[in-house]
């Protein structure tokens, strides 16, 4: 049978691999509970778990579900009229047909969180209107149809996460923050600084189009907040 150091060697190897497997099917079939965490460590998932959310803590990339279909808020604004209850213009997008549409909630109105699963992945190339990730723990391939939304912020190499709802993938994560070079933008104008107000578009080396500063020129890397899609600081 072994001494016992090799037994409780093989032991703890055994419950490992049953952990992992446990992760890896989290991954794809994350089960609805009032909270949950996956360890986040290299290649395996995170599963955020199910809630409820007031409209009044509404932010830019909060997901939402409603009716059972997850939904991204893109856009909110939060009104208080002089006359009636208050309320909250939203514009939300569908992760499941990429459909964008505007909703109005009363302020302090609950909406559901989704059971959403997060897997990193390495986005390898596109493919025509296609883009390709391999799994950075299985290795397997994931196809996903170019949404510009994320796609602006990918270069080939980078790893993001892919997000899975009820075991498909619907979308993807850039990394927060990226480093990117300018390809095209109106020109510096001699004068302009870092200090100095005003802003102009500059089309990124992934197609993504952002305002900048006027001191950017053609040719520059500069950082850039995916969740916002802002300019914060030269790379």
């Amino acid at each position: 049978l072994g001494s016992p150091a090799h037994l409780t060697t093989m032991l703890a190897s055994r419950q490992l691999a049953h952990t992992q497997a446990a992760s890896r099917a989290a991954c794809i079939a994350p089960q609805r509970a009032a909270f949950a965490v996956r360890p986040n460590r290299r290649g395996a998932c995170v599963v955020v778990a199910a809630g409820q959310v007031s409209t009044n803590d509404f932010k830019t990339g909060l997901n939402v579900e409603i009716e059972g279909v997850p939904w991204k808020v893109i856009e909110f604004l939060h009104v208080k009229p002089g006359k009636g209850s208050a309320f909250v213009r939203s514009k939300l997008k569908n992760y499941l047909t990429g459909g964008v549409v505007e909703k109005t909630f009363r302020a302090g109105e609950m909406l559901g969180v989704p059971d959403l699963a997060k897997r990193e992945a390495q986005f390898t190339y596109p493919d025509a209107d296609t883009y390709v990730f391999m799994d950075q723990e299985s290795y397997e391939e994931t196809r996903l149809k170019r949404d510009d939304e994320w796609a602006g912020f990918l270069k080939e190499g980078a790893v993001c996460s892919l997000l899975f709802f009820n075991g498909k993938v619907i979308s993807v994560e850039p990394p927060s923050f990226v480093e990117l070079e300018v390809k095209e933008c109106p020109p510096n104008v001699k004068g302009n600084t870092a200090s100095g107000g005003g802003t102009k578009p500059a089309t990124l080396e992934t197609g993504a189009v952002v305002q900048v500063p006027l001191f950017v020129d053609a040719g520059m890397k500069i950082k850039v907040d995916t969740r916002t899609g802002t300019y914060l600081s030269k790379a």
